[in-house]
């Protein structure tokens, strides 16, 4: 392979001394479960950060196109982020909700502030799967329905209830799971039944959820769950009109509508600053996790006043939930969020990527359809782009190669055929063409 430069970069990383990776994988196997997989046939270990740039332990520095999976929103170690973790952390480490406290108040006031309609009464915890367990939870609570229609092709976490709610075999282990889910037909219009090019492919997929009911329910279901845009499952952005159509039978069925904005919120999509809003439709509950820390652990649920109020009905706590360091992190993202513009930035260059892909796929066969909303990407590959044969082996050695030359990226879809990529919404014009040229190397041959 040729090599291709990274756009230049004036942070200079600190010189690492620290137990190289041999020794920390070795560490790693000993003491570590072995469920906890990893990345490439020969183990990158990162040990610094800025912005939209990582660096090994050998002081080769890499573009971030994963983001920490979706992750790292508006950059790695950001200053004015740092700067209120810092600051909290001299102060006041751990306060939990049974005492007064600043930082949770004024960050879930300004959170709230970004969210439309009546979706202002927020709930702090610590992940995206316990984010969408809670709102599971409170819509069944809320309604006295049981039964949840969510997507196959789905990922919604890997604890008890969200491995129910997920649908790929492939994150759901031989144990009892899924009571009370039905899983309706992915609306992806690469392959489903109904394609890009039909204009009623977002009703006709909807109707779908509408027999799930009928048939498969009491007729009478708690809540509809579903990623804005499907992340796991390979970046699957739904067709126009989808969420519309599907709200009004849920909601015709006595059941809440949620939302899972862990990584499509935020301003990544470009155009809106929540994925839903692409579709035209406001919630009635809205998890998220991800970019609303740009990496510390934070996540939350943010519904109505009067769906939020059957918490109260019983004690439900959370010990970490709005810590003082993480909400004074969060709201900090969002102040970069906004001053720096982040949410132009991931349409403008996202739209300029997309492009980009485009003209790739016209140029390898391998590629069988290109697609995303601001900066998420996906890239699926084929074996055959009339038969759809997913090109498993091919995207994990794209991936490698990728790697090789400074990219980081991720893997997508029940078969991992699908390339996908987030990267921090910091990145510049500069990272996009390079971004451009690895794939395009790293698909040359393949």
């Amino acid at each position: 392979m040729k090599s291709i430069p990274l756009p230049p970069c004036d942070y200079q990383p600190k010189p690492y001394d620290g137990p190289s990776a041999d020794k920390v994988l070795a560490l790693r196997k000993e003491y570590l479960n072995p469920g906890l997989f990893m990345y490439y046939k020969k183990p990158v270990m990162f040990v610094e950060g800025k912005m939209q740039y990582l660096w090994d332990d050998s002081g080769k520095r890499y573009l971030d196109g994963l983001g920490g999976i979706v992750t790292v929103s508006v950059g790695h170690c950001h200053p004015h982020v740092v700067a209120a973790a810092q600051k909290q952390n001299e102060i006041l480490q751990h306060s939990t909700t049974i005492y007064l406290h600043p930082n949770i108040a004024l960050f879930a006031e300004k959170l709230a502030g970004k969210m439309p309609g009546e979706l202002k009464v927020c709930y702090f915890v610590n992940s995206g799967s316990e984010a969408n367990d809670l709102a599971l939870m409170m819509a069944r609570a809320y309604t006295g329905n049981y039964d949840v229609i969510a997507l196959r092709n789905a990922y919604h976490g890997g604890n008890a209830g969200t491995m129910g709610a997920t649908a790929h075999s492939t994150w759901k282990f031989n144990v009892p799971h899924s009571f009370g889910v039905h899983h309706a037909i992915a609306p992806d219009p690469y392959r489903g039944a109904f394609g890009r090019s039909d204009p009623d492919a977002g009703k006709n997929y909807a109707a779908d959820v509408k027999q799930v009911i009928d048939y498969t329910t009491s007729g009478r279901v708690a809540a509809f769950i579903a990623e804005s845009v499907q992340g796991v499952g390979g970046v699957i952005v739904f067709p126009d009109n989808y969420l519309k159509h599907t709200y009004e039978h849920v909601r015709a069925a006595g059941g809440v509508c949620i939302a899972d904005e862990v990584q499509t919120g935020f301003g990544r999509t470009g155009t809106h600053f929540w994925g839903f809003e692409t579709q035209g439709v406001i919630p009635d509950i809205v998890t998220m996790a991800k970019g609303i820390g740009n990496g510390a652990p934070l996540a939350a649920v943010v519904t109505t006043a009067k769906i939020a109020s059957v918490l109260s009905q019983r004690i439900h706590f959370n010990t970490f939930g709005g810590n003082p360091v993480v909400s004074a992190i969060g709201k900090a993202v969002l102040e970069v969020i906004e001053t720096e513009k982040l949410q132009e930035n991931s349409r403008v260059l996202g739209a300029h990527i997309l492009a980009g892909l485009e003209q790739l796929k016209a140029k390898h066969k391998i590629i069988g359809d290109v697609r995303g909303k601001g900066l998420m990407l996906g890239i699926e590959l084929v074996k055959d782009r009339a038969t759809k044969e997913p090109a498993k082996a091919e995207c994990a050695e794209a991936v490698e190669r990728a790697r090789e030359l400074g990219l980081l990226l991720g893997k997508g879809g029940l078969w991992g055929q699908t390339i996908r990529f987030a990267p921090p919404m910091c990145i510049t014009k500069a990272d996009a063409d390079f971004l451009l040229a690895v794939l395009d190397e790293a698909f040359t041959g393949l």
